[in-house]
């Protein structure tokens, strides 16, 4: 423990040294550049216009805080409520040693985001402080913004390690009583709290900007706050789901090494599994939601400021946010819908399926978000710009990506959930082929959902780009902006995340059911002396322990199969969302100009360098693909390095005789393990996507626009593709141990091995690509201007230099990430052990 610490502290101080001379040097040098036009971003005066009644723009989103508080009441309330659930001191106990190691972990966690965000600063600093020319005194609210985008990505994710560690144990006790409605019940009641939260603050955060900071001064702002955002989510991303996985195979690894049940409580990696659930699947979305929704406006308002003419701002501006708080609404009321039917249907019943409640959740919440997307567009914006189309046409483009977050779902399934075609095919693979047929059957999966995917993304964006007006210049859409098709596909991710609070909920409810199979074996409350009558004295139920196993079981493959879909749907919205700001960027780069008939064109002299006739934008479309499979295979290398290490100590100190339970003190060197290698492996590869975005926008801005394109590209198609594959296997082990009851067998020894292939691709890599891509974009942003004016004040020969030197930098820790995480062995330090040793193990 000593002397790696003692080696990450040196790493973390030479890091720190070097990064901070480079971007001191670029702070410097940019100090007598121009005026930049980013930071120059105006925000329209929102009481000049008027809408429904005679209210003004500011009044209708003043209205969004009452409704953002109304929304954090309700999650509050539902926090209060599991709180105050009922729950056997057995399972409490596990429940709070689960949190307590997810609080250790997230506050180590946010020490490394305070390191990495000192060398954010100093590239804003340089940007709006010397390019820019904001006075030290806006500089540092702009610095405090980032560090508001920080608190919240990391306190929704706190609050959300809370929640779930309350209705773990709640949802393992209450499916003690022999009906299966609690065990679904007590998840969702959960996840619709955090999603509650999560899109109140986001929303109530970017309203207090657009209301209450100087309308020149909040574009500025807004970028700080994404950035921040961006950062803290990232980081918690990546670490959250190294660590996550780590645990998850030194667990499940022991099933096939020791023949022993899952979260058998003598195995002291269940606890560090546990506190992974919550690290990767609850900490990881939370914080990658909260950013999602964030940057997704941020970059709807950063198009409207530079390419909608003046006239319409107000309108736009309006209408988005106005569509953003009815859309909590009617989560709101999708729930309670929702609810009130589900609970009628299936309160007293003795069996149900978990995933068509979560299913109906879903559609009835996207019913209500498109039929209210059109009424309040009518009412908002029914004669704009003097078209008395627009406010459908508008409509029928958000309703896009509505309509994809819930066909994305479906689609899905039918590659992940227990009951496809796919899932069932690697079960059949795995009965005479082994963990070989299993581990390709899912590839297969894999690669077929990619495609799908692929499809119904680009068919939903061209449905929207012929709703904008296919692209005629002046037509629908295009004559109130420039490169209207743009706009049309940032409103597509805009509808991605209409129904955020539902969206979050079904992710969410993954990780409690997870963990309430965990905590049910951990608590060995069939082992407590006279349980029976203590929980009828005190509880008034009679404890049934085998429709409880069976419950918690089939509603943790609903749990699968949920977090399954809802990570498409954040990845597309990364995708969909970074066309809007790379266009940004293109603007700001190219720069407008008027047309032969007066219209506003993108200069066709810098335009022309947005083709694959300049080499400098093909090789960028080329690089990008290289970061995004370095970064897959760096990601699954920090995975496979601690899980050797989880491996290798829970081999040596598991007791299988005489104890009924793991240590404390194993459970916890288990975890600490854990949290060792997402923290190297989170800087090593934080740090060489910071120093690459820097290297290539410092190289030739075309080249960078060219990179931030692919890689948004090849993020979609590897990410879901991983995403995918690793589903259909931890499904398939599912199928097997529900359905056809077959643990401890050969086909589910066959199965265990295929879900921990599965575990790093869907848990870590997949997943942690969305917001490195939103995070490379947003950051992007200011780089490149930093670079273009750098280039413009006579200093090209020293950008190029700077460039070398970043990119140097960023392959020292993208060997790092490999080299320097090697498997290594605490008995030896070549990591391969002699061959007598072999024979000996």
């Amino acid at each position: 423990m000593t002397r790696t610490v003692s080696r990450m502290d040196a790493l973390r101080k030479s890091v720190t040294g070097a990064a901070a001379r480079a971007l001191g040097l670029l702070t410097v040098l940019v100090a007598g550049a121009a005026h930049a036009s980013e930071a120059d971003l105006v925000l329209p005066d929102f009481r000049s216009q008027t809408f429904i009644g005679g209210l003004t723009g500011y009044d209708l989103l003043l209205s969004g805080i009452a409704v953002c508080v109304l929304g954090l009441v309700f999650g509050f309330l539902q926090y209060a409520s599991l709180k105050k659930m009922a729950v056997h001191r057995a399972m409490l106990e596990i429940s709070e040693l689960i949190y307590e190691t997810c609080k250790t972990y997230l506050v180590t966690q946010l020490k490394f985001i305070g390191i990495l965000w000192v060398l954010i600063a100093v590239v804003m600093v340089g940007y709006f402080g010397f390019l820019a020319h904001q006075s030290a005194g806006r500089v540092v609210i702009i610095l405090i913004a980032s560090l508001v985008g920080i608190a919240g990505s990391c306190g929704v994710a706190w609050f959300g390690i809370r929640v779930n560690t309350f209705a773990n144990s709640r949802t393992a006790f209450a499916s003690l009583r022999g009906k299966p409605y609690p065990t679904y019940a007590i998840p969702l009641q959960a996840g619709m709290s955090i999603g509650m939260v999560l899109i109140s603050t986001e929303l109530l955060l970017m309203l207090a900007i657009l209301l209450f900071i100087p309308a020149d001064f909040a574009g500025a702002c807004f970028i700080g706050f994404a950035i921040g955002e961006s950062l803290g989510a990232s980081a918690l991303r990546i670490a959250g789901g190294i660590f996550t996985k780590i645990a998850d195979i030194g667990s499940d690894l022991m099933k096939i090494v020791f023949k022993i049940k899952e979260d058998d409580a003598r195995n002291p990696g269940v606890i560090a599994d546990c506190t992974g659930d919550n690290a990767g699947d609850s900490v990881g979305p939370s914080a990658d939601g909260f950013e999602t929704y964030g940057v997704t406006g941020v970059a709807l308002i950063t198009f409207i400021l530079l390419a909608v003419e003046v006239p319409f701002r107000v309108p736009l501006l309006v209408w988005i946010f106005v569509m953003r708080i009815v859309m909590v609404l009617a989560s709101l009321a999708a729930y309670a819908l929702n609810n009130m039917y589900q609970s009628a249907k299936y309160k007293n019943a003795d069996h149900m399926n978990f995933e068509h409640p979560l299913t109906a959740l879903v559609w009835v919440t996207s019913i209500i978000s498109v039929a209210l997307t059109f009424v309040v567009s009518y009412l908002l914006i029914p004669n704009l710009g003097g078209d008395e189309t627009l406010w459908w046409k508008l409509s029928a483009i958000i309703t896009c990506g509505t309509l994809a977050g819930a066909i994305i779902p479906e689609a899905i399934k039918a590659f992940t959930s227990t009951e496809s075609r796919h899932v069932r095919e690697v079960v059949t693979a795995s009965r005479e082929g082994g963990a070989s047929l299993n581990v390709i059957s899912g590839l297969v999966a894999g690669n077929f959902s990619a495609y799908w995917m692929g499809l119904i993304i680009a068919g939903l964006m061209g449905l929207a780009f012929w709703f904008s007006g296919a692209g005629v210049e002046g037509a629908g859409v295009g004559q109130l902006m420039l490169a209207a098709p743009v706009f049309a596909f940032g409103l597509v991710a805009f509808g991605f995340l209409g129904m955020g609070p539902v969206t979050i909920a079904v992710d969410s409810y993954g990780p409690v059911t997870d963990n309430a199979q965990s905590v049910y074996e951990l608590s060995l409350i069939e082992n407590v002396p006279n349980v029976k009558e203590e929980v009828k004295r005190d509880f008034g139920f009679d404890l049934d322990f085998e429709k409880g196993k069976q419950f918690l079981e089939e509603n943790d493959g609903a749990g699968n199969t949920f977090k399954a879909t809802a990570k498409p749907v954040l990845i597309g919205t990364a995708v969909v969302g970074a066309t809007t700001m790379i266009f940004s960027i293109i603007v700001l780069l190219v720069g407008i100009t008027t047309g032969p008939n007066g219209e506003q064109i993108l200069n066709p002299e810098k335009a022309q360098f947005l083709s694959l006739l300049h080499a400098p934008f093909l090789l960028g479309l080329i690089t990008g693909g290289a970061v995004i499979y370095w970064f897959s295979g760096a990601s699954m290398q920090a995975v496979s390095t601690g899980a050797y290490r989880a491996v290798e100590f829970i081999k040596a100190n598991i007791k299988l005789e005489g104890v009924e339970k793991a240590s404390v003190a194993d459970s916890k060197k288990v975890v600490e393990i854990c949290t060792q290698y997402a923290q190297k492996g989170m800087i090593n590869i934080f740090l060489a996507v910071f120093f690459s975005t820097l290297a290539f926008a410092c190289l030739e801005p075309y080249f960078f626009v060219g990179y931030l394109i692919s890689i948004a590209i090849f993020g979609l198609y590897q990410a879901v593709f991983m995403a995918n594959a690793g589903g259909a296997w931890d499904n398939a082990k599912k199928l097997v141990e529900t359905e056809l009851k077959a643990k401890g067998t050969e086909l589910h020894a066959a199965c265990v091995v295929g879900d921990t292939v599965g575990d790093p691709f869907k848990d870590t890599s997949s997943v942690a690509l969305n917001p490195v891509i939103k995070f490379t974009t947003l950051f992007g942003l200011l780089a490149v201007e930093l670079a273009v004016e750098l280039t413009a004040s006579g200093q090209g020969t020293l950008t190029t230099i700077l460039s070398a030197v970043f990119f140097v930098l960023s392959t020292v820790f993208v060997y790092q990430s490999f080299y320097g995480m090697r498997i290594q062995s605490v008995a030896g330090a070549g990591g391969i052990k002699s061959e007598a040793a072999v024979k000996t193990a």
